[in-house]
């Protein structure tokens, strides 16, 4: 069952929702929301790009973004770059808790890992 959004979700923003890439039964996971502002907020578009969070961590994972558990509010936990997708927003859930925001520089920071993702890195 699904509720609707009741609101845009904004960029930087951590949400749940039960990808279906994920196994069944693990419930919902947290995600960052990673597409800009406008296109959140756009009545006709029904989807949102999304970077999952995840505890399986990872050393010197070129494109992971590691995350201490005070810049979320969560554990620690890291964005996989490879992992981007697109989720529609009547399935996102608000966080039952107060999380913080990820800054524009942490979005940009997950964008360079996404360009290593798709074998665009800049080296």
């Amino acid at each position: 069952m699904t509720v609707g959004v009741p609101r845009s979700p904004r960029r930087g923003e951590i949400w749940y929702i039960n990808l279906p890439t994920d196994p069944t039964g693990t419930g919902k996971r947290p995600v960052v929301i990673v597409s800009t502002d406008a296109r959140n907020a756009h009545p006709r578009a029904t989807t949102v790009l999304v970077v999952p969070l995840s505890t399986s961590i990872a050393k010197d994972v070129p494109t992971h973004v590691y995350l201490a558990p005070g810049e979320t509010g969560l554990e620690a936990s890291v964005l996989k770059a490879e992992d981007i997708t697109v989720a529609l927003k009547e399935n996102l859930y608000p966080s039952p808790d107060r999380l913080r925001d990820l800054s524009h520089a942490r979005i940009c920071d997950l964008a360079e890992k996404v360009r290593i993702a798709m074998g665009c890195d800049r080296k």
